[in-house]
């Protein structure tokens, strides 16, 4: 089982959440809105059964065109936890980029650059090797080549090109967020 204590160099599962757990209308920010892609409660469940810490990495750029603030972020993600239960789901952590290059310039924290995960193994005692990155878009999954790690991605929202481009990456596709977790699972010693 991955060890994610402080210290413990563990691995964990990084998350995009817009498309991947999460439908995406555009700017998600009311958790009223929050509609699960197929097999996200049971794929949660069981990573959480399994004991892997479950950490959110979003590029949230609404927040840069002053849609919403940080405070929604956050009650979409308790809204997400909310639907996958029970038993209990609970992210480890939870980090965004809440900027845009077309508002502000470019930053070290948009996805794929690596800021967020770093700083998430900083704060989780993560060895990013030991992790996996799950996510709609090849941004979300690639930040798994340059640690070490491993990457699936879940086209449903991302299209065919991402898929695409993520196999020709050497990273594979699933069908869903559960086969994405089936995968995790057998793959993990």
């Amino acid at each position: 089982m991955p060890d994610a204590r402080p210290g413990g160099g563990g691995g964990a599962v990084f998350l995009d959440r817009d498309g991947t757990l999460a439908h995406d209308p555009g700017y998600l920010h009311d958790p009223h809105d929050v509609r699960l892609l197929p097999g996200v409660a049971e794929g949660l469940r069981r990573l959480t059964a399994a004991a892997w810490p479950l950490v959110l990495v979003s590029n949230q750029s609404g927040i840069a065109r002053g849609l919403y603030g940080p405070e929604a972020f956050g009650a979409v993600n308790r809204r997400i936890e909310e639907l996958s239960g029970p038993p209990a789901v609970r992210f480890a952590a939870e980090y965004f980029c809440p900027h845009h290059p077309d508002i502000g310039g470019p930053c070290e924290c948009r996805k794929p650059a690596p800021a967020l995960f770093r700083r998430a193994a900083a704060d989780l005692g993560l060895d990013l090797g030991r992790c996996w990155f799950v996510g709609n878009r090849v941004g979300d999954v690639s930040p798994a080549i340059g640690f070490g790690g491993r990457g699936v991605l879940v086209p449903g929202e991302g299209g065919r090109d991402e898929a695409e481009a993520a196999r020709e990456m050497g990273i594979p596709v699933a069908a869903d967020f559960l086969k994405a977790t089936s995968f995790i699972l057998a793959a993990a010693p």
